[in-house]
């Protein structure tokens, strides 16, 4: 070999190591293989799961809320469109010109705005919620990446505060908060569906996959209410509580052979349509939820039970002389001295002393099967939460006194929807009338309390009680024959009777040949100088009861001057306890 040649090097592989390094990349590929048939065919639900949360969702549509309408069809609730300011912080893209022109348009800080939007975690945030459309409008313009609309219902009510007290409100999320928007927000509310998009990483809804579930819209809730008796009866307690300065009143207007509530007002009121801050002093439903002692409202039920017992007769002969009646260390007083009444004379002077010893000629398990049996000491089951029961103690713990005070509405409480619904049984010859919120489908079972012979009996009494010489001429109707009587009672305050405050009321139906209506107005606290149930609760009766009665075409029964009010030179026949 040359010296100059250059070296030849020959370089072999063993042929094993060849051989293992096609098995291993064969052994890679297969690997490989494997994994994405496990992926793609076995568990492809994980990748698709990862795939759409990238650009799928679900989001939920709203259902919308039932209307609440008045047995005449008017609405009285009803759910409308607005518009929520939305933004998703993932995808916000935002300047600080763009955040300050932002905060004007919602009314609130800049900082308010960053802080909602710091988490940039969050995919949604309200900023706003339920704007006028107008203003929705404006917060597009400002043409701001990631943030968006979203659609939603606000409740609205047409009666304002008219209706409140009965209707209640809802929340912002659309839930029922109080009355019968409460206690019926299961059928109100409905059920709200759902549907798969696609979102652009900016929120935008760029395409409708499918449709998961349909939303379920509210069924609509029909009351017993007359619009029309609601703005009636609600004008007529206004202007009383004004002209008395009273603190409060409250009047229920039922249908005395349906038992279908027609009107429920309350004073002070409050306006639903305003979202602020609500006084539950006024958002209270005073006819249903709170209690006082009925005072001689209470008496013709004294009365019915000694008829019914057979203990007297309507002309039975009560001495009540002087005017006042001691038992044990209290005293009984009348606050006109009379003489000898008949049991009919005892209801429409509004004797204390005569009802008294009505009551005490009973056994007290008789007085409290009646007051019982009219539904004192239970809820009236109307339909509206919060009801009360009212106070009514067992007759096995009664004292003479007591028997002889709560022969008068003393020691026992009731609510003004109690009230109203007890002396359905004297509208009705005798059976007492479920009560009712809701608009009838069928007729209703009542419940026979006392003998038709012994409602009749109590009808001609309080006739007499708005007659001259009884204690509310002032309920009288032009045109229609009318029954009822009055209340007047001292509050309690403390332990005691309170010396100056009292609670002013009067019951009553027309017409008398065929009664229609069942009204109960109370007034509470009057301190314009009256405070006597017929200067101050039966007026209200008396305008209230002849506009409704023309109302419903009612015909009428009496001529129309048949209206006899008493001279001013003869005294008025007062009540007070």
């Amino acid at each position: 070999m040359s010296a100059t040649a250059p070296a030849r090097v020959a370089l072999r592989l063993p042929a094993w190591r060849a051989r293992l390094l096609l098995l291993v990349l064969l052994a890679w590929f297969a690997a490989l293989a494997g994994r994405a048939f496990y992926l793609q065919r076995l568990h492809d639900d994980f990748l698709q799961q990862k795939g759409e949360s990238r650009y799928s969702r679900v989001i939920e549509l709203s259902a919308t809320r039932g209307m609440i309408v008045d047995r005449n069809k008017e609405p009285l609730a009803i759910s409308t469109p607005v518009e929520s300011v939305a933004a998703s912080p993932a995808d916000i893209q935002i300047t600080p010109e763009q955040t300050a022109r932002l905060a004007q348009l919602l009314a609130t800080s800049a900082g308010e705005v960053q802080r909602k939007l710091a988490d940039t975690r969050r995919e949604f945030v309200y900023l706003k919620r339920q704007l006028p459309p107008e203003q929705a409008a404006s917060v597009v313009q400002l043409g701001i990446k990631g943030v968006f609309l979203q659609r939603e219902y606000r409740r609205y009510y047409p009666a304002g505060d008219v209706m409140a007290h009965v209707i209640g409100f809802t929340d912002i999320n659309d839930r029922g908060q109080e009355a019968l928007e409460l206690a019926f927000d299961d059928t109100l509310a409905g059920r709200p569906g759902s549907r798969r998009v696609i979102k652009d990483r900016l929120g935008h809804i760029i395409e409708d996959v499918e449709s998961i579930q349909r939303p379920e819209n509210g069924a609509t809730l029909a009351l017993a209410l007359d619009t029309r008796l609601q703005y009636l009866s609600s004008r007529e307690l206004r202007k009383a509580v004004a002209e008395h300065r009273a603190s409060a009143g409250g009047i229920v207007v039922l249908d005395a052979t349906s038992g279908e509530i027609l009107a429920m007002a309350n004073l002070p009121s409050y306006n639903p349509n305003n979202r602020g801050h609500f006084d539950p002093r006024r958002t209270r439903n005073r006819t249903a939820t709170d209690l006082f002692e009925p005072g001689s409202t209470l008496k013709p039920f004294t009365a019915a039970a000694a008829l019914e017992a057979g203990a007297v007769r309507p002309e039975s002969m009560i001495q009540t002389a002087p005017g006042q009646m001691t038992i044990g260390k209290r005293t009984i007083h009348d606050a006109h001295p009379q003489g000898m009444l008949t049991v009919a004379e005892v209801i429409q002077k509004s004797s204390n002393v005569g009802a008294a010893k009505l009551a005490l000629a009973l056994p007290a398990e008789t007085l409290w099967k009646l007051f019982s049996g009219v539904g004192f000491g239970a809820p009236p089951e109307s339909g509206f939460p919060g009801e009360v029961s009212g106070r009514l103690r067992a007759h096995k713990s009664w004292r003479p006194i007591e028997q002889a005070t709560m022969s008068y509405g003393h020691g026992i409480s009731v609510s003004l929807l109690q009230l109203a619904r007890a002396y359905t049984i004297f509208a009705t010859d005798g059976t007492l009338q479920p009560v009712t919120l809701i608009k009838r489908t069928a007729p209703p079972q009542p419940t026979r309390v006392v003998s038709a012979e012994t409602a009749r009996a109590v009808r001609a009494m309080l006739e007499l009680a708005v007659q001259p010489g009884g204690t509310a001429p002032r309920a009288q109707v032009a045109g229609y024959r009318v029954a009822g009587k009055t209340g007047t009672a001292r509050k309690i305050e403390g332990k005691g009777y309170a010396a100056n405050k009292y609670v002013s009321a009067f019951v009553g139906f027309a017409p008398v040949s065929a009664p229609r209506l069942v009204i109960a107005v109370m007034i509470d606290e009057p301190t314009a100088g009256q405070y006597y149930g017929g200067a101050v609760a039966a007026p209200v009766f008396s305008r209230v009861a002849a506009e409704a009665l023309r109302l419903l075409g009612v015909a009428p029964d009496a001529p129309i001057t048949q209206v006899q009010l008493p001279s001013p030179a003869v005294p008025e026949i007062r009540e007070e306890v």
